[in-house]
């Protein structure tokens, strides 16, 4: 237990390194960075969804290189192909078949503009993001722990792109909206990047140190009530259900499944873990809720004619 405590300390000292380094590159976008690092100690994947030009795939880099873990970046195009994420096998010189590792083989995968690839392609992923292994030819490849996919995605409104499946939106534990920054942070924004200075990043962590503190995590204890609470938000999605809300039954399709409360407290215990604290309660878990059910509720016709957002529903549930 001691060694925890001083453990969680640790984490919170190495929380704040990292969210310092990743400032010197990335200004504004506070609660982004946080969820993302959430993600990444709870062991979990982070789809970013915003326009072009919020330097989405910018932070991706920044928090990968702070990091200091193995970072492979696949541009999603629609001729991309599976064998282009996986890999495939070429028939060498003597005549045997050697499998060439494809970009998914790292520690932090950046997806960039994954909903520009058609489905077929998008769904290369799923087994790398759920079970952390490939399978090609039939034989299956682990990947080297720790391992993310981190995605960007841009509104599913543009021209060019490809509604992720659910199956697929499912295995992200985050889904982070980025929003346009404010005017006093566009003009730091401006002024730092119209210049000749570059920041340089370190690197702050290693594999093992990011693996101990995922473990941490997990270790952390978490009371009853707390766990019900999530179970209970969750079950108040699913329109069918004797749970839900009269606003749910109103405007949601479908809810969250059983994931979205694993979730839910593993990104809570998270959550109260970089802020010092040994245990989630109720405030962690609504802190993080937005981000964890927003991409696994589905409106129906009667909320799209009245506008009313996935984060409003989400919001009612509190």
């Amino acid at each position: 237990m001691s060694d925890d405590v001083a453990a969680v300390a640790a984490l919170v000292e190495k929380h704040t390194a990292l969210k310092s380094e990743i400032a010197k590159v990335i200004i504004g976008q506070d609660r982004v960075v946080d969820q993302i690092l959430l993600a990444i100690f709870s062991g979990g994947n982070a789809l970013l969804i915003g326009v072009p030009g919020l330097a989405k795939t910018l932070m991706v880099n920044t928090i990968a290189q702070a990091l200091g873990l193995d970072f492979k970046r696949i541009q999603f195009t629609p001729d991309l192909m599976p064998s282009d994420i996986l890999g495939s096998e070429i028939l060498d010189e003597a005549r045997h078949f050697q499998f060439i590792k494809g970009p998914v083989f790292g520690n932090i995968v950046l997806a960039d503009e994954i909903n520009r690839t058609p489905p077929k392609t998008q769904a290369a992923l799923l087994e790398a993001m759920q079970e952390h292994a490939v399978t090609v030819a039939g034989k299956r490849y682990p990947l080297d722990l720790p391992y993310f996919v981190l995605a960007t995605q841009n509104p599913i409104e543009q021209e060019g792109t490809y509604p992720l499946p659910e199956a697929q939106l499912d295995r992200f534990m985050f889904a982070i909206e980025l929003q346009y920054p404010s005017f006093e942070e566009e003009v730091a924004v401006v002024k730092r990047t119209t210049g000749i200075e570059k920041p340089t990043i370190n690197p702050l962590f290693t594999a093992q140190e990011i693996i101990d503190f995922q473990q941490l995590i997990r270790r952390i204890p978490v009371a009853d009530n707390v766990i019900e609470y999530a179970v209970k938000m969750v079950s108040k999605t699913r329109p069918h259900g004797d749970a839900a809300t009269d606003f749910v039954k109103q405007f949601v399709d479908w809810g969250a499944g059983p994931r979205a409360s694993q979730n839910l407290v593993l990104a809570a215990k998270a959550h109260a873990a970089v802020r010092g604290k040994f245990s989630p309660d109720i405030e962690d878990v609504q802190a993080i809720a937005t981000g964890i059910l927003r991409h696994r509720m589905i409106k129906n016709y009667k909320a799209e004619a009245e506008g009313v957002t996935v984060d409003k529903i989400i919001e009612s549930l509190f």
